[in-house]
C-alpha cells in the first residue's frame, strides 16, 4: 500500500513540475498534435488580413485566426509570435498575440483567437496554388 502511495507521489509532482516549466496540461490538449512551440515556427503566410499560416516542418502548419482586423499583416515580410500566459506552448487562441512591426506608428500587437492544425490536404492545396 506504501508504494502504490509512493508511485501516486511521484506522478503527482511529475505534473506539477511539468505544468511550471510550461508544459501544456493534459486539460488544456486534446492532442499535443494539435500544439506547437513557438519558436519552431519557421514561416508565415498571410491569409487576407484575419488570418495566418504557420509552417513548423513541412507537413505541420497552423492556422492562427487574429481577432478583427490586423494592420498591414497581409502584406508585411516579417512578424514575431510571442505566446502568453507563460507557457511557450500554442494549443488554442489567446495563447499568443502576433506582433506586425510598423515603423510610423510602431509595433501592431494582433491577438490570435483561434488555432487549428491545417489538414493535409490543406497544405498541399496551398503548395500547387
Amino acid at each position: 500500500m506504501n508504494k502504490l502511495w509512493v508511485a501516486m507521489g511521484g506522478c503527482l509532482l511529475l505534473a506539477a513540475c511539468a505544468e511550471m516549466v510550461g508544459a501544456p496540461s493534459a486539460s488544456r490538449l486534446s492532442s499535443r498534435s494539435d500544439c506547437f512551440l513557438a519558436d519552431s515556427v519557421n514561416s508565415f503566410t498571410p491569409v487576407g488580413d484575419r488570418f495566418v499560416d504557420v509552417r513548423v516542418t513541412r507537413r505541420s502548419q497552423f492556422r492562427l485566426e487574429l481577432a478583427g482586423y490586423c494592420p498591414d499583416v497581409d502584406w508585411s515580410q516579417r512578424l514575431a509570435l510571442r505566446t502568453r500566459g507563460g507557457s511557450a506552448w500554442i494549443c488554442r487562441g489567446m495563447d499568443a498575440e502576433i506582433i506586425v512591426p510598423d515603423r510610423a506608428i510602431g509595433p501592431q500587437r494582433c491577438l490570435v483567437t483561434d488555432v487549428r492544425r491545417l489538414s493535409i490536404s490543406e497544405i498541399e492545396a496551398r503548395r500547387r496554388r
